[in-house]
């Protein structure tokens, strides 16, 4: 196979002017910001079901082997009895997220958040000949601490794939700063799963070639990994090894999916018993796409049996609508697609081909098609803050969650008994650590209550519009 063209290499900026801000462990770090009793300790975010996941660890756990993704039990067993596992608390996290964020838009207008707890800048327009870019730097990072809290690690390149390793090398709570005469010696030691584009299939792939870092795979010809990886994927590989990036700094960026998913605490068996499952998982779905102001045309429907295989159905509409009945009519037509017989462990459902434009569906009939989709987007959804005091019993309240009597004040759910008492511990970031004592529901006036922002202050729900 012969090649008579190589990628053309992007012209980079003469002087690292691309930041990558990132928060460090960063569901586990606002725990611990607000909880001071945890801070030092193992702690897990997550489900406490059987079959739930870490969405993040600390990093005192992670020091026991436990990691983002990893079963809940698993992980619990991998870490000491004093390790906590509380749920997560997005309005919390969104808050503290929003605070960081504001950190780069100080410095520039150029701000691209590509999730909660991280995001990309461009300064350039921000700074001079003169100045003195690891300076800056030190000054984002320790404005972001400021005003959040939290600890985070900022990395400075001449690229977005530079600038994210960099802040990836300065973890935790670091910075890093690669200049453009840095840059190879950075690169070349990296292992080559470092790379964005290299996933656990590509790597087994390069790994047969004897391509264990960057500088191994930057030895490789162009048409070596045009056989390994693909047109698309081959060249890839040749750029990043060099560590060729061009992509700019973006302030909008398109939504591509909107969804939601659940495992169940035990395996769904029958038809009806998977269709009656699946309205609650398209009633969170439908609230996320709600919540971006789009409709879509495709629905897809992700099936998980209880053997691991996983099945994925869609059905594609005529046009994009944000009209409820039709999304979940679509989504019920695609369950029954996935012509399901074994006993399922989850379901999902993801909303794709978003648009901001919608059109009144009529009711689904023969246009609808079949279509490959992607799997669910499985982000875990807000859980709406109490618009007023709602009584906590042992059935609504989960470890984690934030709770108050009158005598005692604001707490936090620490577990719940079998006996239906509730232990909570009382304390905030401001008071430091505090006692904790059992609550009985029946006969205290224990409380649910909003979450805490960054201030301390309690995160108010959003009034609804007026005029809707």
């Amino acid at each position: 196979m012969s090649i008579d063209r190589a990628p053309h290499a992007p012209v980079l900026r003469a002087r690292p002017t691309i930041v990558h801000l990132d928060a460090d462990a960063f569901f586990a770090a606002v725990e611990q910001h607000q909880r001071p009793s945890l801070r030092g300790r193992p702690v897990l975010v997550g489900g406490v079901g059987p079959r739930s996941v870490v969405a993040t660890a600390s990093y005192e756990a992670r020091q026991y082997g436990a990691r983002s993704a990893m079963p809940m039990e698993q992980a619990r067993r991998l870490c000491p009895p004093s390790t906590v596992v509380v749920v997560p608390r997005f309005a919390a996290y969104s808050a503290y997220s929003a605070r960081i964020m504001a950190a780069l838009r100080e410095v520039t207008e150029l701000v691209e958040p590509v999730s909660i707890d991280e995001a990309f800048a461009d300064v350039a327009g921000a700074v001079g000949p003169e100045t003195d870019l690891r300076a800056l730097a030190h000054r984002i990072r320790e404005r972001a601490r400021e005003l959040s809290g939290l600890p985070v690690s900022l990395g400075l390149g001449r690229s977005k794939l530079v600038a994210k390793l960099a802040s990836e090398a300065a973890k935790p709570g670091g910075v890093r700063v690669v200049g453009a005469d840095d840059e190879d010696a950075f690169l070349l030691d990296l292992p080559v799963r470092a790379l964005w584009g290299v996933g656990p299939v590509s790597a087994a792939r390069l790994d047969e070639l004897g391509v264990r870092t960057v500088a191994d795979l930057r030895r490789q010809p162009l048409d070596t990994l045009l056989l390994v990886a693909g047109e698309a994927g081959g060249t890839n590989l040749y750029r990043i090894a060099r560590g060729w990036d061009d992509r700019p700094v973006t302030t909008v960026r398109e939504r591509k999916s909107a969804g939601a998913e659940h495992t169940f605490d035990t395996d769904l068996h029958g038809r009806a018993a998977i269709a009656a499952a699946l309205d609650p998982v398209v009633d969170a779905a439908l609230a996320r796409l709600e919540r971006h102001a789009v409709a879509a045309r495709t629905v897809v429907v992700k099936v998980r049996l209880a053997s691991f295989t996983t099945l994925t159905r869609s059905v594609t509409l005529p046009r994009p609508t944000a009209d409820e009945g039709a999304l979940r009519d679509a989504a019920h037509r695609a369950l029954r697609l996935a012509d399901v017989t074994e006993p399922v462990r989850l379901l999902g459902v993801a909303f794709h081909a978003l648009s901001e434009h919608a059109q009144l569906m009529l009711p689904l009939g023969d246009e609808a098609a079949e279509a490959p989709a992607e799997p669910a987007d499985a982000v875990p959804l807000p859980a709406p803050s109490p618009s007023g005091p709602v009584r906590a019993t042992a059935a609504n309240v989960a470890p984690g969650l934030d709770v108050a009597t009158a005598a005692d004040g604001r707490g936090w759910v620490v577990r719940v008994g079998d006996d239906g008492r509730v232990a909570v511990r009382f304390e905030t970031a401001r008071t430091g650590p505090g006692y904790q004592r059992w609550v009985d529901p029946d006969a205290e006036d224990l409380t649910l209550v909003e979450p805490l922002g960054p201030d301390g202050e309690p995160i108010r729900p959003v009034p609804p519009d007026d005029d809707a």
